[in-house]
């Protein structure tokens, strides 16, 4: 089983708004083949807690607009990890250094990359989503400075 129509279309919609507050190497992962909680992981980065809050808010507006409410939020206070949890689509805004940290891309390695149009990929997206998805061996998506 694949990703819905409909979660597809709010991961593009959550991706457009992230892309707009100069969210950076924002990757979509279809796991509905390994959750049955959702369909589609967002993970974008910001470079400092300041700019995780305006994602996460520019994010949030974009979604109530297309017809979906957050059914969960975490994390906001701190504004290095949020997580917003729309039902079909779970939206990780991650502090740079965390999202290294953290791996999501290696952890969901096994889930196939969702093809976001160009205006949706934020900076580094494009490279970010042709490392994840070229084959690597191990999933990560690397950043400047990982030697890893």
């Amino acid at each position: 089983m694949t990703a819905t129509a409909r979660a597809l279309e709010l991961a593009v919609v959550a991706a457009r708004a992230a892309s707009d507050r100069k969210a950076q190497e924002i990757i979509a992962l279809d796991v509905s083949e390994q959750l049955v909680l959702t369909d589609v992981f967002l993970i974008a980065s910001g470079t400092n807690e300041r700019q995780v809050s305006a994602i996460v808010d520019a994010v949030e507006e974009a979604m109530y607009r297309a017809g979906s409410k957050p059914i969960r939020r975490e994390g906001k206070a701190q504004a290095r990890w949020v997580l917003l949890d729309f039902g079909d689509v779970v939206v990780h805004v991650q502090h740079a250094e965390d999202r290294v940290y953290y791996a999501l891309e290696r952890l969901w390695k096994d889930c196939p990359v969702v093809d976001l149009p160009e205006d949706a990929r934020g900076g580094d997206g494009a490279a970010a989503a042709a490392e994840f998805g070229d084959g690597s061996t191990d999933g990560t998506i690397r950043l400047a400075g990982d030697d890893r």
